[in-house]
């Protein structure tokens, strides 16, 4: 079932917001994606994107630098999810109260 496969992948915590950290704001490096959302440990953004990658929802890019950078950016299917993100922050503004969520997350 195609939606049991969608809330697998994207039903994880952080998932939803890196995607539209990345759909927001173009290709990031590591420590900016880091900074832009508050409270996930370095372990977790690695494996959120390593996930991403593997799913086809992400690049890993790397600078040979000096320094060495890694950048990740949109695949052509997670720029594709925007239209579905968008949607679900509309929805969610209109019927899931941040009191809902009091203690669940």
């Amino acid at each position: 079932m195609a939606l049991n496969r969608v809330f697998t992948l994207l039903g994880k915590r952080w998932t939803g917001m890196l995607l539209g950290v990345l759909n927001n704001g173009g290709p990031a490096y590591f420590s900016e994606l880091r900074r832009a959302v508050p409270g996930i440990s370095e372990r977790m953004l690695s494996d959120r994107l390593t996930e991403l990658a593997e799913a086809g929802l992400v690049v890993r890019e790397v600078d040979p630098g000096p320094p060495l950078r890694v950048s990740y950016r949109l695949t052509e299917g997670g720029v594709a999810l925007k239209p579905a993100l968008t949607e679900l922050a509309v929805w969610a503004d209109r019927y899931l109260p941040e009191s809902a969520l009091r203690g669940g997350c």
